[in-house]
């Protein structure tokens, strides 16, 4: 079999337990039709070779791989549009393995990664739901990974998508709609939600074993027990997160405490939105009223969020060193903001100062231009610095770069060295345009698949994708 033995988690970390999830047996669906299997990700934890009839077994009637458990459904809590919820945990979906990465992707050792299903039918947490996925929902969630991937943002991938032969009344989208089962591949499946819940039914011996489980998985070089520290590296992680999504412009659109894992990984994209030009209020959730979720509030909304996690470790750990962990998150968004923006445009730093100028410059052309240049063409026209000023300038867009918001950015990128320009040699770089993530194309290609069953458009999208991701050259080897 694919899965190699040597490679399988050690048995006391696959599951944490009942009072962590309850054993569940996934949906007998009417039909089981292959439409997305992203064999880079499956590779990972030695997956690809799998044949099509393999993947369906394991992946749309979900027979354990080799080694593994029964599925387990997470329990969990959240706050949802800052209300505490203590009935969610996962509805709809399930911990189907988890997996060591293979050898040739552990460049940095090997990674214990998470097969999780969504729309996989009905668990003890599915409340009034139907525990289903829209096929609508599965396309949108694999083309936003693949755009997120693709810009370096650390994010889960979705590894399958099924067609489940169901019709689904939603009250969202037209009804009935097709129905699917989806696997995603991500780092962890411990939530913000999960610790929250221990610490709601003030349970500090859950809470002690989380913090080892999180621990020694993703942190083991923090001693047994140190609340602290574990918190400062989430605090870190998300920091780095948050800010690989405002460089994206990306808007994740509903950022509640159950959707914050502890690795600092991107997952479960509902109503997400990439910014068509720069606007600071803009959402991606129609219901998200207030702007809580909006682009420029993320940061705002992370570090809330990280707040309610160190609430649930006081309940083992001493506070001051919680509070000096959370105090980071400002220092390291800005830290990791300069680093994020200086990757996009493909430059070397140059000194605090300078970057953060460059920063500033980008921002401001960006808040100038507005609609007439928009916002992921700027960072294709002058990816790799200033010698990328004839390939700009003689664009479709040098007409745009002149005004002195312009000249601020050009002489502030002029202070930059690029990095790595051989890049720039890649195709991509001799299109006119970038590879963009807008709502009208998501809809195209969605509308192709519902009236006429072409997929056509969706696999031509993430295979240009694939090839943005290998131009940018933002990702590691795991991809996370």
């Amino acid at each position: 079999m694919p899965v190699s033995p040597s490679y399988r988690p050690d048995p006391r970390f696959a599951l944490l337990g009942s009072d962590y999830g309850e054993t569940v047996a996934a949906a007998e669906f009417p039909d089981t039709l292959l439409r997305l299997r992203h064999d880079r990700a499956a590779a990972e934890v030695g997956l690809d070779t799998l044949t099509d009839d393999e993947w369906i077994t394991h992946f749309g009637r979900f027979h354990p791989l080799p080694g593994q458990p029964e599925p387990v459904a997470m329990a969990y809590h959240g706050h949802q549009f800052r209300v505490y919820n203590p009935q969610i945990g996962d509805g709809r979906g399930f911990l189907a393995a988890q997996l060591w990465s293979t050898p040739a992707q552990a460049a940095s050792g090997p990674k214990l990664m998470d097969l999780g299903t969504k729309g996989s039918g009905l668990t003890p947490y599915s409340r009034h739901a139907d525990g289903r996925l829209t096929l609508k929902g599965g396309v949108r969630e694999a083309l936003a990974a693949a755009m997120l991937d693709s810009l370096g943002v650390p994010t889960c991938r979705v590894l399958s998508l099924i067609e489940t032969g169901e019709k689904l009344e939603r009250g969202d989208e037209p009804s009935p709609t097709r129905s699917a089962v989806m696997v995603r591949l991500s780092h962890s499946h411990i939530r913000f939600g999960t610790f929250q819940r221990a610490a709601y039914y003030s349970r500090r011996d859950q809470l002690s074993v989380l913090l080892e489980h999180a621990r020694s998985l993703y942190y083991p070089h923090l001693k047994e027990g140190d609340a602290a520290g574990f918190l400062h590296e989430v605090v870190q992680a998300q920091a780095k997160l948050c800010a690989r999504w405002v460089a994206a412009g990306f808007v994740h659109g509903v950022l509640n405490t159950d959707n914050l894992n502890v690795t600092g990984e991107s997952f479960d994209y509902g109503p997400w939105r990439f910014l068509p030009h720069y606007e600071p209020g803009f959402t991606a959730a129609y219901f998200d009223h207030d702007g809580l979720y909006a682009y420029a509030r993320q940061p705002e909304a992370v570090f809330w969020n990280l707040t309610q996690l160190a609430g649930c470790l006081k309940l083992i750990a001493e506070p001051e060193g919680l509070v000096t962990a959370l105090n980071g998150f400002g220092p390291a968004y800005i830290r990791e903001l300069r680093a994020a923006f200086l990757m996009r445009l493909g430059v070397k730093s140059v000194g605090e100062a300078a970057d953060q100028r460059l920063l500033d410059c980008t921002l401001a052309l960006l808040r100038e231009k507005g609609e007439e240049l928009r916002w992921e063409p700027l960072f294709f026209d002058w990816f790799g610095g200033f010698s990328s000023a004839a390939r700009a300038l003689g664009g479709p867009r040098g007409k745009v770069y002149q005004g002195e918001a312009f000249d601020a950015f050009r002489y502030a990128l002029m202070e930059h060295e690029p990095d790595r320009p051989e890049r720039l040699e890649h195709p991509m770089f001799r299109a006119g345009e970038p590879e963009e993530m807008l709502i009208d194309e998501v809809e195209a290609i969605w509308s192709a698949i519902a009236e006429n069953d072409n997929w056509l458009p969706l696999t031509e999208k993430l295979a240009r994708l694939e090839q943005a991701r290998l131009a940018w050259g933002f990702s590691d080897p795991a991809g996370v």
